[in-house]
């Protein structure tokens, strides 16, 4: 039982995720039950399902205004993820490729990743206004700061010796990097990459709470201020829902482009 190396088969890994799963509900249904919590505090499930089924169909709008937020929270992801793929990789790129560009982006980068990128929030509204390009820009510098050093580590992590070995062949340094060093690194860059994506769905509620007319942030907003609570799980639940998604689509990704590393 006490080895991180023994391979776990995957129907015993899916029960126990599932196990864990039940254990939970039923512990919170039971506190529900026994009226131990306020449901103004704690929602009973029952509560959160009857909100869910409220919110995905909204009869007297003819709409499903969970649906709408889904739909908008999601596209403000996909676009932010797109900008930060096209910026940060290549940037960490670079820098893991030269010590010299290294040193002179890591004093702008690296502090960012403990400090609090919401307190950046007040000056991205200045800047940008309250639409959508303030939200964009929040998601891509909050994921920005962890993808750059990530793929600036991933080439670092690669033995030097793919470099010299490609230098020795007749490569010039840059095309070392490309054909010695980038392939064995592009699996950690990937993870990076997911990383990124992960980091944006923990963000996705603050970006929204500015001025957003749709989206799952937007949507506890409005709950919390008329103490809706089982609204607020209910869009809680379903960010946390589509993180989960996002993140097993990607690593299934992830195992198909590098088969070498999973197997």
């Amino acid at each position: 039982m006490w080895n991180p190396y023994a391979p776990l088969p995957a129907p015993a890994r899916r029960g126990l995720g599932i196990a864990a799963v039940v254990v939970v509900l039923l512990a919170w249904a039971t506190i529900a039950a026994m009226g131990l919590v306020s449901p103004a505090k704690l929602p009973a499930p029952w509560s959160v399902a009857s909100a869910f089924l409220r919110l995905a169909w909204d009869g007297t709008r003819g709409e499903s205004l969970l649906l709408n937020a889904t739909i908008a929270s999601v596209s403000r992801v996909v676009v932010a993820s797109l900008i930060v793929g096209v910026v940060g990789l290549p940037l960490g790129i670079v820098m893991g490729a030269s010590p010299k560009v290294d040193a002179f982006f890591s004093p702008l980068v690296d502090p960012f990743r403990s400090a609090p990128i919401v307190a950046i929030l007040p000056i991205l509204v200045m800047w940008f206004g309250i639409g959508e390009g303030m939200k964009i820009a929040f998601l891509f510098l909050g994921a920005f700061v962890y993808l750059v050093p990530m793929v600036r580590d991933a080439l670092r992590a690669v033995p030097s010796t793919y470099w010299i070995s490609a230098a020795d062949l007749g490569a010039r340094p840059f095309e070392a990097i490309r054909v010695g060093v980038l392939p064995l690194a592009l699996p950690r860059i990937a993870d990076a990459l997911i990383v990124a994506v992960s980091v944006m769905w923990t963000y996705i509620t603050v970006a929204e709470y500015v001025n957003a007319e749709s989206g799952l942030g937007q949507l506890i907003q409005n709950a919390r201020r008329f103490s809706a609570m089982d609204q607020v799980f209910v869009g809680i639940g379903v960010i946390v829902a589509l993180s989960l998604i996002t993140n097993q689509g990607l690593h299934w990704l992830k195992r198909r482009l590098f088969p070498w590393e999973t197997e």
